[in-house]
């Protein structure tokens, strides 16, 4: 079983996971509708990817007034 020879310090531990911190996103405005959506992702608020409606939208949903 391998067992490590020395102990490995809290500063050689910290130091090894300094880069491992989360980067914040970085939101694009879209071209179409002007939400923030992420880069290379189709709207989510409008179906709009790369000047083209890629998925079609639901503007409101009909519901039965007995199905509620």
């Amino acid at each position: 079983m391998a067992v490590p020879q020395n102990r490995t310090t809290k500063s050689r531990r910290n130091m090894r996971r300094a880069h491992d911190a989360l980067v914040a996103a970085n939101p694009n405005e879209c071209s179409n509708c002007g939400e923030l959506k992420r880069p290379h992702h189709v709207c989510p608020s409008c179906g709009h990817y790369d000047s083209r409606e890629v998925v079609a939208v639901a503007k409101a949903l009909d519901l039965d007034d007995d199905a509620a």
